[in-house]
């Protein structure tokens, strides 16, 4: 539980320094749309992020962090709309599975428990990451990059099994 509270004060700190930054998501989406999906896209995460950076707000500590919480609400918003469009698609299976007698465990509940499982591991992941800096102020922005950084996998994994049940509808 400290470790998600720690997090998460980090994430907040440089808000108000978020408000002045040039931040877009386009070079990470321009790159999305240039690779194969899978773990190809990966090379696309933080990309924004480092374009933000390299502006005269976002070359601090607090405009490092900032950027990276930028993308992170990127991230996140691709997360939900795909954890929310894959639930949908695993309930309506489960109900077909359901009518047709099938024994088999439920698919809905499962991604849930699974997202759920994630979320604590991502947290400890990240805590763990901040332990690497000795507590100086590296470690706002090392926090804030590993949530974007393990939040945009999580997206991109949920997007690319929706993908794979979208295929054979």
């Amino acid at each position: 539980m400290k470790s998600v509270v720690f997090i998460w004060a980090l994430l907040a700190a440089p808000a108000a320094i978020a408000q002045d930054l040039e931040f877009s998501p386009s070079a990470t989406e321009t790159c999305l749309s240039t690779v194969r999906g899978g773990l190809e896209q990966q090379v696309c995460i933080g990309l924004s992020a480092a374009a933000c950076i390299n502006t005269p707000d976002g070359y601090s500590t607090a405009g490092t962090a900032a950027c990276y919480g930028k993308e992170l609400d990127y991230w996140d918003g691709r997360l939900n709309a795909a954890y929310a469009d894959l639930r949908a698609v695993e309930q309506t299976a489960d109900e077909e599975m359901a009518e047709l007698g099938s024994a088999a465990p439920k698919m809905a509940p499962a991604l849930q428990d699974m997202q759920r499982a994630w979320i604590p591991y991502r947290d400890a992941t990240c805590f763990y990451e901040v332990t690497q800096w000795g507590g100086g102020s590296g470690a706002g922005p090392a926090s804030t990059e590993c949530v974007m950084r393990l939040t945009a996998l999580q997206a991109l994994a949920l997007e690319a099994r929706l993908e794979e049940k979208q295929a054979f509808e």
